[in-house]
């Protein structure tokens, strides 16, 4: 299962990767990483399926954040009264 798992995330990577550089497939790519970096984090500790799934979507979540905030080099900061704003990096 860990096989076709890693197989599946590995093709869709570079399916993605395939693509022009819009933002649209920088997100998607960040996206597919991130959802491999939660997976391999959550084998690593031998997490049971409930988990794994928290951690492939949370990291799928983070990856197309972190790869939108690289295309429009716009990033979130807190303001100190529990909101953000948005402004260059």
């Amino acid at each position: 299962m860990k096989l076709k798992i890693s197989a599946a995330v590995l093709s869709a990577a570079i399916a993605v990767s395939a693509c022009q550089p819009t933002p649209q497939n920088q997100a998607a790519v960040g996206a597919v990483f991130g959802g491999a970096a939660g997976f391999a984090l959550s084998e690593l500790v031998d997490a049971n399926p409930q988990w794994t799934a928290v951690a492939v979507l949370g990291g799928a979540a983070a990856g197309a954040v972190v790869a939108q905030n690289q295309a429009t080099r716009e990033c979130a900061y807190a303001d100190g009264r529990g909101g953000y704003y948005v402004a260059r990096c």
